[in-house]
């Protein structure tokens, strides 16, 4: 249950909003004054917290500072009787996330604390690439050992070190785009300010803007109040813009303004707004192609791919296949009263055989279905009946090299009824990974994400050969 913290003088006040926000479903807690407020901050966890600039011991501007000092990701909602101020204004600079007027509307308090609540949510959720296991079971891991994760993992890396470069995420629908996003952030000098996910595909453009850039008060029907846009709040952070090809021209000449010159004006403003903000964008488009149609601005494209990571499909990568489903069950296994005790050779060869179209996203989906629906303690390949028919797997050519393992292990296994698939696809692999490197151990091993030893033990398990350097 998310926990939101209500500081506030009045106990009239305080009585009214935890009634509402508790029949919002959060968990609430209350302080009077501002030195409260900081001790429960340091002694326990908050999504949120709503705060009264007008306090008898401290003010709220002092209470966010200090808040924010120690806490930069925790998002604090300011609570104002006198709109935007010098006042207001200052709080925003002193990293408070966003303001609402009292006497409260209902509905933009919801709005506004459920938006702070879902991007605390979001900087919380650090993200773990494969050779750094998650601290705890609710960070997120990025999966695949695979040549073609590792040149995507090293670009995490270095784009990482440098927390000004704009970074352009192209791959098919479901690849992780999002993830690898939130890995740059996570690995990034700005880990400890904001973070903001927009998904650009998601929102008509005249919202998508206000979205982005926020508006002033009567700027159109409906702006009751001024509004502060997501580069506003993620002052000093990081901005995700999730398929951004589908971003009207009008709105990337906005985009490209921020790029350039760090500044913008909200919708029906006239203030000119300085921003530090690093742009991450993503997109399954062809943007070259989009520009050539005159789709998408080419001086933006050039703004963004300063750094240009592209993720392949999960058909160009099968040796990856393995690994995540395990990572999927474990993942899954955590919701269930008794855990699942893994799943069958046939399965997991069945499941590594298929095109995936959907990607990882897909792949995902499909585990998570059939442990629903699986009657026993191991995922079998009649759990996977939704997907088609073991007998009518697409085929894709057949080669020596690594991303056909999975296909030529299925057409083994039907000319051996019952052969150990798992074994068997794990001997192939490092027969593969030995030939594509010469013989040269330290090279599969770092082709194959495994350790020399490893590799060592497994070619004397199945009796294969390779130099040892």
């Amino acid at each position: 249950m998310r926990r939101i913290l209500i500081v506030d003088d009045d106990k009239n006040l305080r009585y009214s909003f935890s009634t509402l926000m508790r029949k919002e479903g959060y968990e609430v807690e209350e302080a009077s004054d501002g030195p409260p407020a900081i001790r429960m901050v340091e002694e326990a966890h908050y999504d949120a917290i709503i705060m009264d600039i007008r306090m008898p011991r401290m003010s709220g501007l002092e209470a966010i500072s200090l808040i924010h000092e120690r806490h930069p990701r925790l998002p604090v909602i300011i609570a104002t009787a006198y709109g935007t101020t010098e006042t207001a204004i200052e709080a925003m600079r002193l990293g408070a996330y966003d303001y609402v007027l009292k006497p409260f509307d209902i509905n933009e308090l919801k709005l506004v604390i459920a938006s702070a609540v879902e991007d605390s949510s979001l900087m919380r959720d650090l993200v773990h690439l494969p050779d750094e296991p998650p601290g705890d079971a609710g960070e997120l891991r990025i999966i695949g050992s695979s040549a073609a994760m590792q040149e995507v993992y090293k670009l995490i890396g270095k784009v990482s070190r440098s927390d000004i470069a704009t970074v352009l995420i192209t791959g098919p629908t479901g690849c992780g785009k999002e993830l690898v996003g939130r890995a740059i952030y996570t690995y990034s000098t700005r880990r400890d300010k904001p973070f903001q996910a927009v998904n650009c595909a998601a929102l008509p453009d005249n919202l998508l803007e206000s979205e982005l850039f926020g508006h002033e008060k009567g700027a159109f029907t409906g702006a009751i109040k001024t509004k502060l846009g997501r580069f506003e709040r993620c002052h000093g952070g990081t901005i995700f813009l999730d398929e951004i090809g589908d971003m009207s021209l009008l709105t990337q000449t906005k985009i490209l303004r921020v790029l350039q010159e760090k500044s913008f004006e909200r919708l029906g403003g006239t203030e000119t707004i300085t921003v530090d903000v690093r742009v991450i964008a993503a997109t399954n488009k062809n943007l070259e192609k989009l520009i050539e149609g005159g789709g998408f601005r080419e001086d933006l494209f050039y703004r963004l791919s300063v750094v240009h990571i592209t993720i392949p499909p999960l058909n160009k990568r099968p040796s990856d296949i393995p690994e995540l489903i395990n990572y999927f069950i474990q993942k899954y296994n955590r919701d269930r009263q008794q855990p699942l005790e893994g799943i069958t050779d046939r399965a997991h060869a069945f499941l590594a055989a298929q095109p995936w179209p959907g990607n990882v996203r897909e792949l995902e989906n499909a585990i998570q279905r059939a442990m629903v629906l699986c009657p026993g303690q191991v995922l079998r390949t009649e759990d996977f009946s939704f997907l088609q028919s073991p007998d009518s797997v697409i085929a894709r050519p057949a080669g020596d090299d690594i991303e056909n393992l999975a296909e030529r292990l299925l057409q083994q296994a039907r000319k051996k009824p019952g052969m150990q698939l798992v074994p068997e696809m794990e001997r192939l692999l490092i027969e593969t990974a030995l030939r594509e490197t010469g013989g040269n151990q330290v090279k599969a091993a770092r082709l194959l994400g495994i350790s020399r030893n490893t590799l060592r033990n497994r070619i004397e398990k199945f009796g294969l050969k390779g130099k040892e350097d």
